[in-house]
């Protein structure tokens, strides 16, 4: 079975957890080289080490076994309601879901491996890349520069979602010679797997691509004002070699001086809580609109892809030409963010009402005054079996199984697809079902919920460019890669590494039935759905909320002091 399918739930957090730390260590020392180093070659090497390991993550496809899912096609057939199926099924663990357990561990050191080079490859990329263009761009364009730059990153996702609804669409096992599944299954059942190694295999090629261009960017652009390149012509080169033996001695002092200094600090803080917003819709806003609307993984990554990402791109490029147009103090950006963040907050509001219900689903959610366990008490079906069928009562059963189903009649027009379940004990009337799960009661939702989280989305990123450029301008000028290599330390322990944790455990807690492999959890069947959006939601507008009493309480100290102004700062060449 395709260790990414189905089987895997979460990686080991503390396997990758450590090896994040370790990464975002280097990030402070690789920042404090700024100008020390070729920046853009450092950049294209980063770039193709990140190639590497989405090579790796792709590997672990073309290593293990076919990807396999429950059927009444399979020749054991344990989800239909047959007497002579093992009575003890349900409670033992069969060779097959041994060896998935074990499979599944042994690819760890492969992931673990990936994600290692992809810490170590992004190191440079986001500190060189900012102090590169807010070194050497005039003075007055550094704020539009380094927007257009995060919003470019913005599409790179985009593109990835884009490209995640093509491959998806394409079953896992394409590149085998067993292609029964991708016959039997569609893109919209729970049990398709799409080929999601693809992806990765394109991403590599992209990567390795655009990397090597790096190689060929001056260590200095010609843009740069002349003061500052004849210092930089002019540095000692000794004292650069010797530079990194005392900054290590220097380190603990220079870093706890960040950490003390309250506006660097409180600033930090506030882009934690934002980027913690992001995270969240990152890692699981895909799955919340599959649970919650029954979109496929394919459509959801469309619609991501297609809304959600550019209108946050066009937001931050907003934002930065707000910056350039009316250089925003120190003391108007706060007030400036707060008001567009509260709006983005009204925006999602309507969110929390605009869901629907978990289906009626028998012996697991909804159903009172459910058949007895008697209608189905000699099919002896396994509780680790997950082949959702909708009874003609708009009831959902796990499988047809559990629906007491004992025939069933294959599609005309496909003899790999079952066409519908009959003769089955549990559900009155006709007594068929049909395959998958029941249909959702509210997918018009669907799009309006899409704008309102990309209008929402386009509104808060017109605030991302100012609180960076109040982080750029609130440190020493000689202390900016630094400060960024800082900032960004702080921004991956405290977001990246917590907040999709937090998200998914919140996610999980709405869990009301989990599909079980020799005693251990290997997913979510089903889940609240009002719990889910309610938590799943109301986690998001925490995170701002926090972000936003920041920010307030940055604008009032920014009020008793005129320390720091932009104004003086955006004064050059446009």
């Amino acid at each position: 079975m395709d260790i990414y399918a189905k089987d895997i739930k979460k990686p080991k957090p503390a396997l990758f957890y450590n090896i994040k730390v370790g990464n975002t260590v280097l990030i402070a020392f690789v920042s404090y080289m700024g100008s020390r180093v070729h920046r853009p070659r450092f950049i294209g090497l980063g770039g193709l080490l990140m190639s590497i390991s989405a090579m790796i993550l792709a590997l672990p496809h073309f290593l293990s076994q076919p990807y396999t899912f429950d059927s009444v096609l399979h020749a054991s057939k344990q989800d239909m309601c047959y007497l002579h199926v093992n009575a003890t099924g349900a409670e033992s663990c069969g060779q097959e879901d041994s060896r998935k357990l074990v499979d599944t561990s042994k690819f760890w050191v492969l992931m673990a491996t990936a994600q290692l080079l992809f810490g170590i490859g992004s190191v440079p990329i986001q500190p060189f890349g900012i102090s590169y263009i807010d070194d050497f761009a005039g003075v007055g364009n550094s704020a539009l520069y380094i927007a257009i730059l995060f919003a470019v990153s913005v599409f790179g996702p985009s593109f990835g979602y884009l490209l995640g609804s093509v491959v998806l669409r394409i079953y896992v096992d394409v590149d085998r010679a067993s292609t029964g599944g991708a016959l039997e299954l569609t893109p919209t059942d729970p049990r398709w797997v799409g080929a999601w190694w693809m992806g990765l295999l394109i991403t590599s090629g992209g990567l390795a691509l655009t990397s090597i261009p790096y190689f060929f960017f001056p260590r200095t652009l010609v843009e740069k004002p002349f003061e500052l390149e004849s210092d930089i012509l002019k540095e000692d080169p000794k004292k650069s070699e010797g530079s990194m033996l005392d900054f290590l001695k220097m380190f603990p002092k220079m870093f706890i001086r960040l950490l003390l200094s309250p506006v660097f600090m409180l600033l930090v803080l506030t882009q934690c809580c934002f980027s913690s917003v992001i995270a969240g819709l990152a890692t699981f806003l895909n799955k919340f609109l599959e649970r919650q609307y029954s979109a496929s993984a394919a459509y959801s990554s469309l619609l991501i892809g297609a809304l959600n990402l550019p209108s946050i791109a066009v937001g931050m490029v907003l934002g930065g030409l707000i910056m350039k147009r009316w250089g925003l103090s120190f003391r108007a950006i706060p007030r400036f963010s707060v008001v567009m963040l509260t709006i983005s907050i009204f925006c999602c509001l309507p969110l929390f009402f605009m869901g629907c219900p978990t289906q009626n689903v028998a012996d697991v959610y909804g159903v009172n005054g459910t058949p007895p366990l008697s209608c189905r008490a000699s099919c002896s079906c396994s509780n680790k079996t997950f082949n959702p069928v909708c009874g003609e009562n708009n009831i959902e059963y796990v499988s047809p199984c559990t629906a007491g189903c004992t025939n069933f009649t294959m599609d005309p027009k496909n003899s790999y697809r079952v066409q519908i379940y009959s003769n089955c004990k549990c559900i009155p009337g006709l007594a068929t079902a049909k395959p998958g799960p029941c249909a959702n009661t509210c997918p018009h939702y669907l799009l309006p919920v899409m704008l309102l989280i990309s209008l929402a989305g386009l509104i808060a990123s017109l605030t991302h460019n100012p609180i960076y450029m109040m982080v750029l301008r609130s440190v020493p000028s000689e202390e900016k890669s630094f400060a960024i290599g800082v900032q960004f330390l702080l921004l991956r322990v405290l977001t990246w590494l917590p907040a999709p944790a937090l998200f998914g455990m919140t996610i999980d807690s709405t869990c009301i039935k989990w599909k079980m492999s020799c005693g251990k959890k290997q997913g979510c069947g089903y889940y609240d759905n009002n719990l889910l959006r309610n938590r799943y939601l109301g986690l998001q507008l925490g995170y701002k909320t926090l972000g936003i009493a920041l920010l307030a309480f940055i604008g009032w100290k920014m009020q008793r002091t005129r320390e720091y102004s932009l104004e003086n700062k955006l004064e050059g060449p446009m």
